[in-house]
């Protein structure tokens, strides 16, 4: 990864901007990108003749042809733009979406006319290069040894959450097979089963290099769940935060280890996984003797942005290993927040001192001084992700780089040999490419990876990233920081907000305090209303009312997202933010859900106080308005059913 002084960065140059400010520029990139494109193609052996005249270029059919071209892209065009959403304006915040950056959109257009598949890197010479040295950009950024690790590019964090499971799963298996193996069991000295299926990540990835040595690596590996299959039940219990992505729930299905064989973990008022009862879970369940696969912790729910704590999970196995021999996998699925990692290393990728961190945020205008972030345990978590074994992270979340890019890290380039599909992975050319050497592995990425044919344009596009921003404080964590900002000034707005008077009828916004990260809830509530069920009702339709459900997303002046806090998930901790809306209990008993309105707040366009002042501005008579349709609405109701009892 690139390293230099970044501290004269323009964020507002980084994108082509809400009312495209930056077009001049992006549009002379692009037809730079387009015709370098063609000039290669032009050059290619110029010995050779045109294969069409101009004479057939000005044939009828061909004529129409182009014509026809053209018409189809003028109807692509109407309907893109007349029913997509325009994540690019601070209008719109709702899902984990925001504008791109151009340098990504540039590189991706620019690396998709040569078609690379990263498949393999006889498909894709420059892309497949590009993919793992963004891959350990990533986990340089997380404080993973760079000479040890390894990363690539997915389709997605579902993906890079089932390569997360799928190697989890492998490793758990290799011991029993070394168990099973004559020659091999020699190297784990009549351990018993319990003790093979508690053995540490880093323990059992070395006993793959004594098998390599003795050449029955090959031979031991189709002992393991990848050739016999995997009894159920057999490797224990995943042990999954209760705000767990739906993703985890595919994944035991997918890899055949059983829906039933999870464990959810409580979540505590702060909506992060509860500490005291994962501890009790753990014991528990060494206690009966019952095998840990793996345990999750998440850093950023995609619900409300909280932010487990990951030091205290690693602590917590650092415990079960001294005191029970006991160990298990930890995977962090950091897909919407791991991205944040980055406004805590310096120009040299060290891990910035906290009080440090929060000078050097005020100092150089990263943050204003009224806004501090992190929380301390915060800070804490994301200083022990260099400890876990693997990391979701999605680029095309806060790493603002267009869709499909998600990205799975892996603390231990080692595993990766429990998984692939061809001889034992060889990553020593392509990741010390920087020592210029003119020999370079062919690496097979579709051969040890979950996904097969893939675009090496994604890659381009998040490599050209890292180059241009760089994965530091002064370079993401000004990016990132900007949302970070907006939504802090956003929970003081609503809750400091004064009420809207409507036809003679009040209502009040409020919004959860002190996000994790910048996910902010919200909702509305009528004055005098003590009904959960029908303040559920009320936002919901304020949600249709601003969002794609209203039949229009580029005309709309606001666009949001929606979720539903319940108990099966949340337990009674949404009680706290309806005791703060005057709900009753006994409302909370009976209906058991709170339906709040949902905002990933990524924009980097209201950093400043004022341009803040002015949106919040409009943006109460934005609200003002969406309330007077919904009250016109309730109105016609009444009066149509008024005439029906007439």
């Amino acid at each position: 990864m690139t390293n230099f002084n970044n501290s004269k960065m323009n964020v507002d140059a980084l994108f082509l901007g809400p009312k495209s400010e930056n077009a001049v520029f992006f549009k002379e990139m692009m037809e730079y990108s387009v015709t370098e494109h063609m000039h290669w193609r032009s050059g290619y052996h110029p010995e050779d003749p045109e294969y069409l005249t101009t004479v057939d270029r000005y044939a009828p059919e061909y004529r129409d042809t182009l014509y026809r071209t053209e018409g189809i892209l003028t109807q692509l065009s109407s309907k893109l733009k007349t029913t997509s959403i325009p994540w690019f304006s601070p209008r719109y915040m709702g899902h984990m979406n925001a504008d791109t950056l151009m340098i990504s959109n540039l590189a991706y257009v620019m690396a998709m006319m040569y078609n690379p598949n990263n498949c393999a890197q006889e498909s894709s010479p420059t892309t497949t290069v590009l993919e793992l040295e963004a891959g350990l950009d990533l986990c340089a950024m997380f404080g993973y040894n760079v000479h040890q690790s390894w990363g690539h590019i997915t389709s997605g964090g579902t993906v890079a959450n089932y390569e997360g499971l799928w190697v989890a799963r492998n490793i758990k298996t290799l011991p029993l097979a070394i168990a099973k193996h004559p020659q091999a069991k020699k190297l784990i000295k009549d351990k018993s089963e319990s003790a093979l299926l508690n053995m540490q990540t880093s323990a059992v990835l070395d006993l793959i290099d004594e098998l390599k040595k003795q050449k029955l690596f090959e031979e031991v590996r189709d002992l393991t769940c990848r050739g016999e299959g995997v009894e159920q039940g057999k490797l224990g219990k995943l042990l999954v935060p209760q705000s767990k992505h739906y993703s985890w729930m595919k994944a035991m299905d997918i890899l055949g280890l059983g829906q039933q064989n999870i464990v959810q973990l409580p979540v505590n008022a702060s909506y992060r996984t509860d500490i005291t009862q994962m501890r009790q879970i753990v014991f528990s369940l060494i206690e009966k003797g019952e095998p840990i696969l793996a345990v999750v912790a998440v850093v950023g729910t995609t619900e409300t942005g909280a932010i487990d704590n990951v030091a205290e999970l690693v602590t917590l196995r650092r415990e079960c290993e001294i005191c029970f021999g006991v160990s298990f996998y930890i995977h962090v699925d950091a897909a919407y927040a791991g991205y944040a990692c980055a406004m805590f290393r310096d120009e040299n990728n060290q891990f910035i001192e906290y009080e440090t961190l929060i000078k050097r945020y005020h100092t150089e205008g990263i943050f204003p001084q009224d806004v501090t972030w992190p929380k301390p345990d915060v800070y804490q978590s994301f200083k022990a992700l260099q400890e876990v074994d693997s990391i979701t992270v999605d680029p095309h979340k806060v790493g603002f780089i267009p869709y499909a890019a998600g990205a799975i890290c892996m603390k231990d380039k080692r595993i990766v040999d429990l998984i692939s599909y061809h001889a034992a992975y060889v990553f020593e050319e392509v990741a010390e490419k920087n020592n210029k050497t003119d020999k370079q592995q062919n690496v097979l990425l579709g051969s040890s990876i979950m996904e097969g044919s893939k675009a090496g344009a994604t890659a381009a596009a998040v490599w050209a990233a890292h180059r241009l921003v760089p994965l530091n404080i002064l370079g993401y964590g000004k990016v990132i920081a900007a949302g970070v900002t907006t939504a802090n000034w956003m929970i003081e707005g609503m809750n400091a907000s004064e009420a809207f008077e409507v036809d003679g009828r009040r209502f009040e916004i409020c919004a959860m305090s002190s996000p994790d990260f910048h996910m902010v809830n919200f909702m509305f509530k009528e004055a005098g209303n003590t009904s959960l069920e029908k303040q559920n009702q009320l936002n919901k339709r304020l949600y249709e009312l601003c969002s794609f459900a209203a039949g229009r997303s580029y005309t709309n002046d606001f666009l949001t997202s929606s979720t539903s806090l319940t108990f099966e998930e949340y337990g009674d901790n949404p009680r706290n933010f309806c005791r703060e809306a005057g709900f009753s209990d006994q409302e909370w008993q009976k209906v058991h859900s709170l339906y709040v309105l949902r905002a990933a707040i990524m924009t980097h366009c209201l950093r400043d106080k004022q341009h803040f002042a002015d949106f919040w501005a409009e943006l109460r008579h934005i609200f003002s308005g969406k309330l007077q349709q919904l009250i016109d609405e309730e109105n016609k109701q009444s009066h149509s059913k008024q005439k029906i009892t007439i």
